[in-house]
């Protein structure tokens, strides 16, 4: 069903207006149980893994691209240069999606469901970063991700946008709790690594690698904890070569080194 808009301030857009205050677009996500698509490859994604459309925001133009995913959906047609009022930039990837979120589940089920690969995602509080992580578990062939309670939201716009839609098809689930999250993976069979800057430990590539392993990434800045550090089975580096060392650069942001780190945990055991 099209509905023309031609008011930025129209109360039928309340879904995406203010896209550019950062709190207040968390708070009214999580209020509403809503989250935000931008672009026709992720919408499509997120149409296919099953989220359910509250209406789509987008120009005349691309319509036609769109239409075979729409059907009967709710779509507020905008000029350009009302689209770009309401997200506070030129959007060229052609339309924004509101959806509905799925029922996140619970940390127990994702243990239980077979997956052999896992990582765990300890305060990451970027969303960009946790959007980029998710896309290359999901590259790489990472079966599920865990978050810490403190972790960013994979279903925040930045974090959907950034991932590609990789957040729609790596199945996710947040512990319930952090200080006994490590206990609940090691009563599920998982062997778990932390990984550290830290060039003493043993490097990923040289881990004899159980059934089922479960990764552990700290925070932007201060990484592991000392909780989960020391309760971890085993600490584990990214080996840095000695010129980069000897110039001071001792350590890899967390997104390249969780891309390193996932294809080193989908090698073959040795």
């Amino acid at each position: 069903m099209l509905e023309y808009v031609t008011d930025a301030d129209d109360p039928r857009l309340s879904d995406y207006t203010r896209l550019r205050d950062t709190e207040l677009r968390k708070s009214l996500e999580a209020e509403r149980g809503l989250f935000l698509a931008e672009g026709e490859k992720v919408i499509r994604r997120a149409i296919g893994a099953g989220y359910p459309i509250r209406s789509v925001l987008t120009m005349r133009r691309w319509l036609p691209p769109l239409s075979d995913v729409l059907g009967d959906a709710l779509v507020y047609v905008v000029s350009d240069e009302t689209m770009a009022s309401i997200a506070g930039f030129p959007v060229h990837r052609g339309a924004l999606a509101s959806m509905e979120r799925l029922p996140l589940p619970a940390s127990e089920n994702l243990l239980k469901g077979g997956a052999r690969r896992l990582l765990v995602l300890e305060d990451l509080v970027d969303h960009a970063n946790v959007g980029a992580i998710f896309r290359s578990a999901a590259a790489l062939g990472v079966d599920g991700i865990l978050l810490s309670p403190r972790c960013a939201d994979p279903l925040y716009r930045r974090a959907v946008k950034v991932s590609m839609g990789a957040v729609f098809s790596i199945p996710y689930a947040r512990l319930e709790d952090w200080f006994h999250g490590l206990a609940q993976l090691r009563e599920a069979g998982y062997q778990t690594l932390a990984l550290t800057p830290d060039q003493a430990v043993t490097p990923i590539d040289r881990v004899k690698l159980a059934d089922r392993v479960a990764l552990l990434l700290g925070s932007e800045g201060d990484g592991l904890s000392s909780h989960w550090l020391e309760e971890a089975d085993e600490a584990v580096c990214i080996p840095m070569s000695a010129a980069a060392t000897a110039a001071g650069v001792d350590s890899l942001n967390v997104v390249a080194a969780a891309a390193i780190a996932c294809h080193g945990l989908m090698r073959a055991d040795k």
